[in-house]
């Protein structure tokens, strides 16, 4: 499985957005500064994840997130939290 994820640093207030085979994992790399663009913005939550079949649907997802602003982002992030709750 594939996987897009965003991250979220309270400290900064900033969301990044990636992909990944392996979410856990890279969670714990970011939150370790081995990420230039996170490094020193931590910590980070995961605050969102979905998975994909193929690399390319996950990386056409990943452009797609990356495109979005703030305030979609963060509709996008409380979607999912309803229906995980449901």
């Amino acid at each position: 499985m594939f996987y897009v994820y965003i991250i979220y640093s309270k400290t900064f207030d900033v969301y990044y957005k990636g992909f990944s085979e392996d979410v856990a994992q890279r969670l714990l790399y970011h939150n370790e500064n081995r990420s230039r663009y996170t490094s020193n913005k931590g910590p980070w939550e995961l605050v969102y994840s979905k998975a994909f079949e193929t690399k390319k649907e996950a990386l056409i997802e990943e452009l797609r997130l990356k495109k979005l602003n703030r305030k979609s982002l963060e509709a996008l992030i409380q979607d999912k939290e309803i229906k995980q709750r449901c």
